[in-house]
């Protein structure tokens, strides 16, 4: 079966990450989503939560599908148990806990119930399938398809397989999220070694890491310090990215002439990074005065600051899509 062909869909746990891949999912027109989660008001909570998510994935949301209607229509099924959710499945994806004998434990079971022939994608932050593997007969079929939130907007989706996944499944995966569903167009990336955090985590807590200790420095306040990479950093990223920004920046001779022109300057701030922590007692000084200064500036995120801030995500990648004319 291509990656093209009708698929149904099977999600096992429905938080904010579930309910997010059960919108971009249901943004197709050919699949089928069948839904499982331990919590005993799945329905009620389904109902409530996932219109939500399909307004915001339509730009016309009174053309949203209800969720009563993708019932009614046999577009999404709400299952009592786990082996019910994955019989039929193509793909079977899991958004539960960070938490390892969790993963472990739920492919297993998952394993000896779904078809032969289904796709198995976790979504996890940082747990890596070859961990996830371990009570697995068939170690094949699984890899990491860790999307950013919301990852019904979010374009980029990491592919992680792990050593002993098949290519046939990493290249079914890249496929299937390559498509465009709905408004927004998704840019999957095969991370070609497993390591912790993965690369978009990894880039984002070294930036937080040298944040925090800005602030704990009382270099920069958590406001000015936001201002900071939004006026700077942020537009220039997000049109270029890293190393082409750099290629830019050094002029005819690429990055190559700026590597040499602020070599010492660059040396003498990575020697001088900041050394916090985010556990135990040492070098956490850092995160009283990080909390209470972000609370200060920015309180409580309201369901309105949300949907805001969604808009905002949004309008950026509408402008990103314009820059590259849909290129991947």
């Amino acid at each position: 079966m291509a990656a093209t062909d009708p698929q149904r869909i099977a999600l096992i746990g429905l938080g904010t990450i579930g309910m997010s891949m059960a919108a971009l999912h249901l943004s197709r027109e050919n699949t089928i989503v069948d839904v499982f989660d331990t919590r005993p008001d799945i329905k009620e909570y389904l109902l409530q939560t996932l219109p939500n998510f399909l307004a915001n994935n339509n730009p016309n949301s009174d053309q949203s599908p209800t969720v009563n209607g993708l019932i009614a229509s046999g577009r999404l099924h709400i299952h009592a148990t786990l082996d019910s959710a994955c019989a039929s499945a193509t793909i079977i994806q899991e958004q539960g806990p960070e938490n390892l004998a969790f993963k472990q434990s739920i492919w297993a079971q998952v394993e000896s119930t779904a078809p032969a022939t289904a796709h198995f994608w976790t979504s996890t932050s940082g747990i890596a399938a070859s961990a996830q593997q371990a009570d697995m007969a068939d170690k094949t079929r699984l890899l990491v398809v860790h999307p950013f939130n919301p990852p019904h907007i979010m374009p980029l989706l990491e592919i992680v397989p792990s050593p002993s996944t098949a290519p046939e499944r990493v290249e079914f995966a890249r496929e299937y999220f390559s498509l465009p569903p709905g408004e927004s167009r998704h840019r999957p990336v095969v991370i070609r070694k497993e390591i912790p955090g993965f690369v978009g985590n990894r880039l984002a807590f070294a930036l937080l890491r040298e944040a925090c200790y800005l602030v704990q420095e009382d270099v920069v306040s958590v406001k000015d310090l936001d201002t900071i990479l939004m006026a700077s950093l942020g537009p220039r990223w997000a049109g270029n990215g890293v190393f082409e920004s750099y290629q830019q920046g050094g002029g005819e001779g690429g990055i190559k002439a700026f590597l040499e022109k602020l070599g010492g300057t660059m040396q003498e701030v990575w020697g001088g990074l900041g050394d916090v922590n985010v556990l135990g007692s040492e070098k956490t000084e850092w995160k009283r005065r990080v909390i209470q200064q972000t609370d200060e500036a920015y309180g409580t995120l309201t369901k309105e600051g949300v949907w805001e801030k969604e808009e905002r995500l949004k309008d950026f990648i509408r402008a990103q899509e314009r820059r590259y004319g849909g290129e991947k």
